[in-house]
């Protein structure tokens, strides 16, 4: 058997001596150059690492095309080596197959059967491919050209190419099984709602939180430049927000109100504005803008544009019910919910992403502020749902966000009626290895330490000692039930996005 794997099957043999004959009748020329430099380059996977590298400089899908690449590279590459090199030895071709100014030099010793350079470089564009498809094409002629050069150079066979190939093939479509691929993100449409369009001011209250991120003293004095007509007023440090965001709601003539802060401000006018039936103007006044951006209003000029013109939209409001206080007499609180919620170390993982993100940049930020959250934090045990979980994260949208992993970022639409709940667990066996692999990898939505659901409605319940809830961004200690529902398309915003 062992010298029957060695030589190949007789046809296969056969055929591989006339393709090294025909490859060999070939006349000496600058092609010869070419695919010995272009082998030498592909040694050890140099060429697939710098062209990685030089897509990895771009950040979105031509950085996770590279990145889903080089794991393709790395598995064919193990298998390949580890594997099937051992398990089918075979001799390369011997000089005097092919002209000595074409073969190879120093010719590599291990085995012909399959050749690694190909699997590589199958693995990588194919890899690639399944992130962009068109950076995919681009590299095909180039993997082709690779998998050429090692029966031009005397390396391979032409049968170790085809079987190299194909092992680069497999190897790029299972990482597809713990890596899938994203699902593409709807484009970002609008329902539209009527509002009325303020061009001066008149009609519009303005609510301007003086702790808002990005608040400076000149910030009334540029909201009356822009709106000559409207009432502002400015909440200082110590006022209750609640009551004074009610009183420009309710101030006499006001037909729209408008708020300038954090999304802890925004959620609060967004629940006056629907107490009062107004709609809402959000400024761009926090220090992230999750919301206003999410809207369309991630800065003052697109507001602007969409209260001018009276461009709305309606969209859905999430409600919480939180229990807090004793177990046998519990305070009842009633909260609006615009963008998410969480309990566990979401918040810890937020800020530490977010410090370092100017320096690293989000991605990198992403992955090394995972890496300390859940290499040093300890999970939370509550019921979810009456079922019982230990976990690191539960993460509430208001609203399908994307991308499906621990880290989302954007949400296109803004009324399809759900809760997006993503639960980061530690129930399976070695949870956190697990856990710190698939953020290494990029696997994180793929990974079965993840739960990925929808829900209309959603109940929260403390085991022991009471949570501290996160809802948009603002910390609630000692809860023991958390209810969530939905409240279809219940808040009318201005926003210029499109709408459908």
């Amino acid at each position: 058997m062992r010298g029957f794997l060695g030589k190949g099957p007789k046809r296969i043999a056969r055929f591989d001596h006339f393709l090294v004959r025909a490859v060999s009748r070939q006349p000496q020329g600058d092609h010869d150059v070419f695919f010995r430099e272009l082998s030498a380059a592909a040694t050890k996977g140099k060429l697939w690492f710098g062209i990685a590298g030089i897509m990895a400089t771009f950040p979105g899908k031509p950085r996770r095309a590279a990145l889903h690449g080089l794991l393709a590279l790395g598995v064919a590459s193990g298998v390949t080596n580890l594997v099937f090199k051992t398990a089918l030895p075979r001799r390369r071709p011997l000089p005097e197959h092919l002209p000595l100014f074409r073969f190879v030099n120093p010719q590599p010793t291990s085995s012909s059967m399959p050749s690694g350079h190909s699997a590589s470089a199958v693995a990588f564009a194919v890899g690639v491919g399944m992130v962009s498809p068109a950076l995919g094409a681009a590299l095909a002629p180039l993997a082709a050209g690779v998998a050429y050069s090692r029966v031009h150079t005397g390396a391979h066979w032409p049968s170790d190419v085809v079987f190299g190939s194909a092992l680069g093939a497999g190897a790029a479509l299972l990482t597809r099984k713990w890596w899938p691929a994203r699902p593409p993100e709807p484009t970002p449409r609008r329902t539209p709602a009527e509002a009325p369009a303020i061009s001066d001011g008149e009609g519009l209250g303005i609510a301007v939180n003086v702790l808002g991120g990005s608040y400076s003293p000149e910030t009334a004095e540029l909201l009356k430049v822009i709106f000559p007509k409207a009432y502002i007023r400015e909440i200082s440090e110590g006022e209750d927000v609640a009551a004074e965001i009610d009183a420009v709601a309710t101030r006499p003539g006001t037909v729209a109100l408008g708020v300038w802060g954090g999304d802890g401000t925004v959620g609060t006018a967004a629940a006056a504005a629907v107490e009062h039936s107004l709609p809402l103007l959000v400024l761009p006044g926090g220090t992230l803008n999750h919301f206003a951006r999410d809207l369309g209003t991630g800065s003052i000029d697109d507001a602007i544009d969409a209260v001018t013109k009276g461009h709305a939209a309606s969209v859905d409001l999430g409600h919480v019910v939180v229990q807090r206080g004793l177990p046998e007499m519990p305070e009842t609180t009633e909260l609006g919910m615009l963008n998410t919620a969480s309990v566990g170390v979401y918040p810890n993982l937020v800020r530490r992403r977010e410090r370092l993100q100017p320096a690293m940049g989000k991605p990198l930020a992403s992955v090394v502020a995972s890496l300390r959250t859940f290499g040093v934090n300890s999970p939370t045990t509550l019921l979810v749902d009456g079922v019982k979980h230990k976990l690191w994260i539960l993460y509430m949208g208001r609203g399908r966000f994307y991308p499906s992993d621990h880290a989302p970022l954007r949400r296109p639409v803004l009324d399809d009626g759900v809760f997006d709940l993503r639960m980061i667990t530690a129930d399976e066996p070695f949870a956190r290895a697990r856990l710190l692999w698939a953020v290494v990898t990029g696997t994180v939505a793929a990974s079965k330490v993840t739960h990925l659901t929808e829900a209309t409605t959603i109940t929260v319940e403390a085991l022991g000692q009471p949570l501290v809830l996160a809802v948009d961004g603002e910390p609630k200690p000692g809860v023991r039930r958390a209810t969530f529902t939905v409240k279809p398309r219940e808040l009318t915003v201005y926003s210029p996005l499109p709408v459908d």
